[in-house]
């Protein structure tokens, strides 16, 4: 009798514009100004009631927000536009869970391709490797640092088909 699984320590529910408040807080914290990654509070704001698009949130058991994904469906595809967790809860699964919704609803609504766009360099592009995507192309000096050093953005995708 195989043994059930643990429940997890977070849970992922669809937020929203009321949400903005702790996306930019974790937004601020996760993603460093040196690579000009993060987006700004109209960006998000801006994109959030367009069609297709999705902000996924991640709770901890006691219901504070530690994480956050954003991502939008165009056709028979999807994008992971954003993916950020709390400093303080890094390397705890919470990104890995969020990834995982990201597939699994990509897999529910019987999409062909995901893709998501990370900077060179950047630590979470393992965790994008073990879960299946893999490197399709490379956008050269695309991200501009705080120094003014451009660094190239990899792009990566996962066929579901």
């Amino acid at each position: 009798m195989a043994a059930s699984p643990a429940p997890s320590l977070y849970h992922i529910h669809r937020g929203g514009v009321g949400d903005l408040d702790d996306v930019m807080r974790i937004m601020e914290s996760a993603f460093s100004r040196d690579y000009g990654e993060g987006w700004s509070r109209s960006q998000c704001g801006g994109i959030m009631p367009m069609w297709g698009v999705s902000l996924m949130i991640a709770r901890d058991h006691a219901g504070r927000i530690c994480g956050f994904s954003l991502q939008r469906v165009v056709m028979d595809e999807s994008e992971l536009l954003l993916l950020a967790v709390d400093p303080s809860m890094q390397r705890r699964g919470v990104g890995g869970l969020l990834l995982g919704n990201f597939i699994d609803e990509g897999r529910d609504l019987g999409l062909r391709i995901l893709h998501l766009e990370v900077r060179d360099g950047n630590p979470a592009i393992a965790m994008y490797r073990t879960a299946g995507f893999e490197q399709i192309g490379k956008r050269a000096k695309y991200y501009r640092g705080s120094d003014g050093v451009r660094y190239d953005a990899i792009t990566m995708a996962i066929d579901l088909g």
